[in-house]
């Protein structure tokens, strides 16, 4: 990676990229399929009530989710905005627009399990349709926010495939998303289409830390000295 990319910038942007992804996993892929019957309202109303922890556990991964993108998002503006702060700028605008999405979608759980638990059937299960489907359509932007980030890899030092894979990534999920909308039919073709987007994302994170955490070699040392030097008036 280039030398002039600040180390402690990048280890707190992988950190933060990575409690991100952790975030995501249990409190929309595990959590929310288990309270949730697409065609029993009934059997919604009942898995949210009898379960109101889970839901609440849920709920709270998603606002983490949230307050985690939004950093993650700007660390990206901090580390590379010197290098393109148009990309960068990208980067941070189209990941806080995704965590807006995240939010109204916790509030859509929040709310089903409000509806659930004061006896509404049917607004519990619309809620949580509705929330899901803002869960889905903030893959736009989700997408979007990789396309940018994939263009600042080569300029950064970072390998040029990495670049290409998360700018393919970033593609197949605003193609993936539109895709679930437009043609649902289409499968496993969507979920496929999403697979580079995972490649891209965790090789980014495991870059980031193994910059930001091995001890700098001599000539790194001297680099960023003399960029330091530089910079003074």
């Amino acid at each position: 990676m280039d030398p002039s990319v600040s180390r402690p910038a990048a280890r707190t942007t992988g950190l933060l990229y990575l409690a991100m992804a952790i975030a995501g996993i249990p409190g929309v892929v595990v959590i929310r399929p288990m309270l949730f019957e697409p065609d029993d309202p009934v059997a919604t109303m009942t898995l949210l009530v009898e379960n109101e922890a889970l839901a609440r556990a849920g709920i709270g991964f998603q606002l983490a989710l949230v307050i985690l993108q939004t950093l993650t998002a700007l660390w990206f503006f901090r580390l590379l905005g010197r290098i393109d702060p148009f990309a960068a700028g990208a980067v941070t605008v189209f990941g806080t627009i995704n965590a807006i999405a995240a939010l109204s979608s916790a509030a859509g759980s929040a709310t089903a399990l409000d509806a659930a638990l004061g006896g509404d059937t049917a607004g519990a299960h619309l809620m949580h349709l509705l929330s899901g489907h803002l869960w889905g359509v903030a893959g736009i932007f989700f997408g979007l926010w990789l396309i940018p980030m994939g263009r600042l890899a080569r300029p950064a030092g970072m390998p040029r495939a990495l670049g290409w894979t998360l700018v393919v990534g970033g593609v197949g999920y605003v193609v993936g998303t539109l895709a679930t909308y437009l043609a649902p039919g289409i499968g496993v073709v969507g979920t496929l289409l999403v697979v580079p987007a995972t490649v891209g994302e965790f090789w980014i994170i495991t870059l980031l830390l193994w910059f930001g955490f091995r001890r700098p070699s001599m000539p790194d040392l001297i680099t960023a000295a003399a960029d330091e030097a530089a910079a003074r008036p």
